[in-house]
């Protein structure tokens, strides 16, 4: 009989993690579990990745809907998680990572091997202009051909001169720019920010204003310079029937999947299907998650033919994260199965 149960886990920043939004000081997870209960010792595992403060799910009675999904689960009965994007994240993980003998390997491929790797690009936090120019300095000497500046939280006119300081610096045949605002500017401001980013040769802008502003942002990206990609705009939004909407509607050049924010990975695919239809392109970005989650995107990621750098480079930014097999060399994300992994001590909730 299938078992099922969750815990919390804690994630401290090793720096302070600025965003739009403010400081984090850490970040709060859940882990599920599944196993069969002739076989206790082997189970698969996934991420609940709540991420407060912007997923819509992001409510008090959260962890109570995973204690109902697990106890739902232990007595054999059904159980409604549609409207929990991260949860359904963590379930579709852990039993993939079941279904594949319980060996971490949700999504099994040549990545999972050691025979392929991702590109991924450097990710340069919110800070003070000589913190995230440091910050990206670090990544190009790291190997990193592709940096995603996340900006809106110090003067924009600041901001800029950085950028326009690394463009001068480097070209873009040696380092491609994206760029990040969370939503950070307005419907009036937008469009001249714009003008002024498209002398750098910037690669893309994610999200240049916030979420739920459909006729500004489809006329951003009717006349923006730079190429707009969807970020939150998609967080919520899980039927087929409003996929399409928001795509043939806002029509962007690019969508960003965060799979514990889109409504897990069988959503995601969904996305990317239809804006392949659409000549939309896309690329996959973690939200944060620990290990445990980033190795499931990761190997999502792997079992596909992606061409553009994607977005993972999160797993070194926890004191206490969980010790995997993903390494990163340069831009370069890898897994190696010949390292183990490596649990603290959890204490596991299942729910009669």
């Amino acid at each position: 009989m299938l078992r099922a149960a969750y815990t919390p886990y804690r994630l401290d920043f090793n720096f302070k993690a600025l965003t739009s939004r403010g400081a984090l000081p850490y970040k709060d997870t859940f882990y599920v579990k599944v196993w069969d209960e002739a076989t206790p010792d082997k189970f698969g595992i996934g991420e609940c990745a709540l991420f407060r403060g912007l997923s819509k799910e992001d409510t008090p009675q959260y962890e109570q809907v995973l204690y109902n999904l697990c106890r739902s689960l232990n007595r054999g009965e059904d159980y409604d998680i549609s409207a929990y994007s991260s949860i359904r994240f963590g379930l579709e993980t852990a039993m993939s990572d079941f279904k594949h003998d319980c060996l971490h390997t949700p999504f099994p491929s040549e990545f999972v091997g050691g025979a392929s790797s991702i590109t991924i690009n450097g990710l340069v936090w919110m800070g003070s202009i000589d913190e995230m120019c440091h910050r990206a300095e670090q990544k190009i000497a790291e190997g990193f051909r592709c940096i995603k500046f996340k900006v809106g939280g110090q003067n924009f006119e600041q901001e800029f001169q950085l950028l326009e300081r690394l463009r001068e610096k480097y070209g873009t045949e040696s380092l491609e720019i994206r760029i990040d605002a969370n939503g950070a500017f307005t419907p009036e401001n937008a469009q001249e920010r714009l003008n002024r980013l498209a002398s750098l040769d910037i690669h893309s802008i994610e999200q240049p204003i916030a979420a739920g502003q459909w006729e500004a942002m489809a006329t951003l990206c009717r006349e923006s310079p730079i190429p707009i990609a969807l970020d939150e705009e998609l967080i919520g939004c899980y039927s087929i029937e409003e996929k399409c909407r928001i795509l043939d509607y806002i029509h962007p050049s690019y969508i960003i999947l965060k799979p514990a924010l889109c409504g897990g990975f069988c959503s995601a695919k969904e996305w990317i299907a239809e804006a392949v239809n659409r000549e939309i392109g896309w690329w996959v970005t973690s939200s944060l998650e620990s290990n445990i989650g980033l190795n499931a995107i990761a190997q999502w990621v792997g079992s596909m033919n992606v061409e553009i750098p994607q977005g993972l480079g999160t797993g070194g930014l926890f004191t206490n994260n969980i010790h995997s097999p993903l390494v990163r060399r340069g831009e370069e994300l890898s897994y190696n199965p010949s390292k183990e992994w490596s649990f603290p001590e959890l204490q596991w909730i299942a729910p009669e």
